[in-house]
Formats: structure tokens, C-alpha cells, sequence
């Protein structure tokens, strides 16, 4: 009975250290966390540890700790068999300004182009339609693991990880998820705790402060190439988590040998008109975001949405090297949407994370139906 006391004791107090806006290390970030993950703690002292933390706000290596506490004792790993590296281009979620789901879109036209995507997603947390549900809209199967995701990475070059499932984190992540409706740590680790660990990561961060928090985790977890970005509002602090076309982006690029670049891009630096929130705004109903991606992957719509879609494509073939540029990336994958290799793509993604086609594309269809 003493040493339960004593265990929760140290526990607050590591807690109180943050609410006093003092930094954990490394590693006593990742003990907590094991103790999260294990279950060592009540709820009541895990919620406000993590409360806690993101109001302090987190250091790097506060982050590291997590990842590597919920990567360890948290995560299935899955090995499968690919022609090039994997990339993944899940957010952070957590952003003021609510969008349509850009990321999949990116992700799919990135797949059409040759890449190998692997993502790690969830359902909406702190928004209203999350990149599991608008998939799920579509025909994908997010509800079996990890046969369907590997299936489909090696037969269709795409797949998703439903970070709810507790197949995939059985002792914290899709617990916490399922109960938490605020933006945490688990935001910005979440979209890292890929079962098919990727060598590269484009991922959009909630607040300008986080960009250099991430692509330092990101370089201190060994990967590849990363691009973190984070855009903003023209004349306002609102921000989203991908590159905007409404005003600048910040944006933080890891090269192979470890260096970080770090400079600003604008919506006219890749010929684009500046758009408005409402042209991008979420109709905050999963059907209706669904069609609004499908519309533009089907050449329907040619407008802000396009573009938004097109450029946040842009640095996943940008930083595997199979554009030179930004501005070549995005012309790139406004050739895949149409050329028609963006909807062949999504065709194959619901073929194959499924576990027959006729499971996932009579949805499809019947969406396509509705978009036409």
C-alpha cells in the first residue's frame, strides 16, 4: 500500500512540475507515458498529466519521450514489402482553421505519381470530419488490421492506419483517443506511430511554435527527409495544418544529412490566386467533405479546392526527389487528376483495404455517382 503511494506521489508530482512550467527530460517524459500506456496510473492523474503537458507547452524532448514510450509499448509493428521508401503525410490536427480533408487528397495523388503512402490517421478529434471518416465514406475498410493496410500498401502503393483501433494500439492511443477532445501530445506524436514505420514525413503542425518542436523530433527519430510546415490567414493569426493558399506558410524542411531549412513560401510563388476560408472552409458533415474531395479527383472541381489539394501534394514529391521543385511537384499532381491516375488510385486504395472489391467499391460508386 505504501509503494502505491509512493508510485502515485511521484507521479503528481511530475505533474506539478509542469503545471510550474518546468521542463521533463527525455526520459522521465517517456517513464510517464509508460506508466500511461501500462496503465499504472488512474485516469484521473493521467488526464491532467497530459493536460498538463500541452499547457506548459512540450519541449523536443519531452516529445521524443512520448513517441518512444507509445511506440514501444503501444504500437504493432508491421513489416511489408515495397519497390520505394515509405511517406507519410498525416497532421497534427489541432488547427483553428477547419478545412476539407487536403491531406488525403495529397496523399492519393502523391500514391498516382508513384510514391508509397502510408498513413496513420484518425477519426475527428478536435474537428468535425477526420481523415478516417471522409476514407471511410469513400469504401475504405478502417476497421480491420493489420492484414487490409498491408494488403493494400504492397497491391495499391496506399493505405491508412486507423489510430482508434485497438488492434493497432491496444493499451493507450485508441484509449485516449476515444475519450479526449482537445488538442495534445498525442496530436503531435499520433501521426508518427505508424506500424509500417515510414523513412519520410510531410506533416502540418497546429501553431507556428511547433514547427521547429516537430522537425526536431523528426530529425532526433532518425528519419530521412521530412517537410513540416504550417499556414496561415493573410492578416490574421488563424492557421491551418498544411501549406496554405489563403496567406504565408512557414515551413521547416530536414535534409538527409541532418541539416533544417527553414524559409517562407506564398500562395502567388506557385502562380495561384489567394483564395478565401469559405471556398476551403469543412462542411462539417463527413458525406458532404467526402464528395468535395472526390469532386476535385475527378476534375468536377478546378478551383481553390484543386489548388489547395495539388500544392499540398507538392512536397511529398518534392522531398523524394521526384520533383525538383514545389511548384514542378504541384504541376505534377494536377497532371495526375487529369490524366485520371488520382481516381485509378482511390479505385485500387478501396480494392484492396478491403477484403474483397465488392466490399468497398459499390460505395465508391455510388459517391462518384453523387459527385458527378
Amino acid at each position: 500500500m505504501e509503494s502505491r503511494e509512493i508510485h502515485l506521489r511521484d507521479f503528481g508530482a511530475m505533474v506539478g512540475r509542469l503545471i510550474r512550467r518546468e521542463n521533463l527530460t527525455r526520459e522521465e517524459a517517456r517513464e510517464c507515458w509508460r506508466q500511461i500506456c501500462t496503465e499504472e496510473q488512474p485516469d484521473l492523474p493521467q488526464g491532467a498529466f497530459i493536460a498538463a503537458l500541452k499547457a506548459k507547452p512540450e519541449t523536443p524532448e519531452e516529445v521524443a519521450g512520448t513517441f518512444e514510450a507509445l511506440y514501444e509499448y503501444d504500437t504493432v509493428k508491421v513489416k511489408v514489402d515495397t519497390s520505394s521508401p515509405l511517406i507519410d503525410n498525416c497532421g497534427t490536427g489541432g488547427d483553428v482553421l477547419k478545412t476539407l480533408n487536403i491531406s488525403t487528397g495529397a496523399g492519393i495523388i502523391a500514391a498516382a505519381c508513384g510514391q508509397s503512402v502510408v498513413r496513420h490517421a484518425a477519426r475527428a478529434v478536435s474537428s468535425h470530419c477526420g481523415a478516417i471518416d471522409v476514407i471511410e465514406a469513400l469504401g475504405v475498410n478502417v476497421e480491420s488490421a493489420p492484414e487490409m493496410p498491408k494488403q493494400s500498401l504492397q497491391q495499391a502503393g496506399i493505405c491508412t492506419w486507423n489510430g482508434f483501433l485497438p488492434m493497432i494500439h491496444p493499451k493507450a492511443l485508441a484509449r485516449l483517443l476515444s475519450h479526449i477532445r482537445f488538442g495534445s501530445t498525442i496530436n503531435i506524436v499520433g501521426p508518427l506511430l505508424n506500424p509500417t514505420m515510414p523513412s519520410y514525413k510531410v506533416m502540418g503542425v497546429s501553431s507556428l511554435e511547433m514547427i521547429d518542436i516537430e522537425v526536431q523530433v523528426l530529425r532526433e527519430l532518425g528519419f530521412q527527409g521530412a517537410f513540416v510546415m504550417h499556414g496561415l490567414e493573410a492578416n490574421s493569426e488563424r492557421g491551418m495544418d498544411e501549406i496554405s493558399t489563403l496567406g504565408p506558410t512557414h515551413i521547416a524542411e530536414l535534409r538527409a544529412d541532418g541539416r533544417i531549412e527553414r524559409y517562407t513560401v506564398m500562395p502567388e510563388d506557385f502562380g495561384l490566386r489567394r483564395a478565401q476560408f469559405t471556398d476551403l472552409a469543412s462542411s462539417r458533415n463527413v458525406h458532404e467533405d467526402a464528395l468535395a474531395l472526390l469532386r476535385v479527383l475527378i476534375g468536377k472541381d478546378e478551383g481553390p479546392r484543386h489548388d489547395i489539394i495539388c500544392l499540398n501534394a507538392a512536397p511529398m514529391l518534392y522531398i523524394m526527389g521526384q520533383a525538383r521543385s514545389l511548384r514542378e511537384g504541384m504541376a505534377m499532381a494536377s497532371e495526375a487528376i487529369a490524366n485520371g491516375s488520382a481516381l485509378e488510385k482511390l479505385r485500387a486504395w478501396v480494392t484492396w483495404q478491403n477484403a474483397t472489391p465488392t466490399d468497398g467499391l459499390p460505395t465508391l460508386e455510388r459517391m462518384l455517382a453523387l459527385a458527378s
